[in-house]
């Protein structure tokens, strides 16, 4: 009998095998959680401090004395100075909501398409085109809003689009699209051709191919877009300083530093308040979905 598994005497007198986990296996066990511990720390902390600092009171804040890490008791005056004080609740949150869901529609739909066709097709100028479009990415945001602007421009002299997440929801794509592209653009290379193949014997075309094997087969690298998708748009702040000046039309990025942050005057309860409510469906769409996140980056269509 191996040493990993000890005997015991059963009722009819048969000798029964019982599995015996060696010691050092729980003491490794053991050890990575420990090691887990300060990462945990590191990336919880300034969670834990935001939440803190937005039950405490105006005066608890400013009191040097007091430690900043824990408060002596639970204020909701910075939660209810957000919604009635602010458009927090009423114009901020739900126009970052409203671009982000649109926002990441037409970024996944259009660079879905485009990633299959990089990845499948074979046309004169494939390769090039593939590097463009990783270069577009590549290129910062800070010179392509300065063209930008003169789009938006132009538009509004038609449409007018400009002060309201209707610019957002036009701009944002210029540097998601690529972005997933890019990203997908590796994870369709790795679906094997043959099972498009016994699609088309089927009688599916090319694009029934895709909507019925393909994007199934692709399903955690999709997710991976969408949930890059939603982080980038939620937190973007650059364009949303550009575009949007009313005070009903801003986003929670802008809304906040604009609204909260007035000269040298820091409303550090209500921006703590409004940073950690900010913040709160990021934590909670990746709790949900890290599963497909981690696939997406790491494995593909088939093990």
């Amino acid at each position: 009998m191996s040493s990993n598994t000890t005997a015991i005497t059963g009722s009819d007198g048969r000798e029964l095998a019982l599995n015996k986990a060696p010691i050092w296996r729980q003491r490794k066990a053991a050890l990575n959680y420990i090691a887990l511990l300060p990462y945990v720390f590191f990336a919880l902390f300034p969670f834990y401090i935001m939440f803190i600092t937005s039950i405490k009171t105006d005066q608890e804040i400013n009191q040097l004395g007091e430690s900043p890490f824990w408060a002596t008791g639970i204020a909701t005056e910075n939660y209810i100075y957000l919604a009635t004080h602010t458009g927090f609740f009423e114009h901020w949150f739900v126009n970052t909501l409203i671009v982000t869901v649109a926002v990441t529609i037409i970024s996944v739909s259009v660079g879905t398409l485009a990633a299959y066709a990089l990845a499948r097709l074979r046309f004169r100028g494939v390769e090039i085109f593939g590097v463009s479009v990783f270069i577009t990415y590549l290129i910062p945001q800070t010179l392509l809003f300065i063209p930008l602007i003169d789009v938006i421009n132009t538009i509004d002299d038609y449409v007018p689009i400009r002060d309201t997440y209707w610019s957002l929801i036009l701009t944002y794509p210029t540097f998601l699209i690529p972005f997933v592209t890019w990203l997908l653009m590796g994870y369709f290379k790795t679906i094997p051709v043959e099972v498009e193949e016994c699609a088309y014997l089927d009688g599916c075309s090319r694009l029934g191919a895709l909507w019925r094997v393909v994007l199934p087969m692709a399903v955690p690298g999709i997710m991976c877009a969408i949930l890059f998708c939603i982080t980038l748009s939620w937190n973007e702040l650059l364009y949303s300083l550009v575009f949007i000046q009313d005070e009903t039309a801003k986003t929670i990025s802008v809304g906040v530093i604009t609204e909260l942050i007035r000269g040298d005057i820091y409303y550090w309860g209500s921006l703590m308040a409004a940073c950690f409510i900010g913040a709160l469906p990021i934590i909670i769409i990746y709790g949900f979905f890290m599963d497909y996140f981690t696939s997406g980056l790491t494995a593909g269509a088939i093990k």
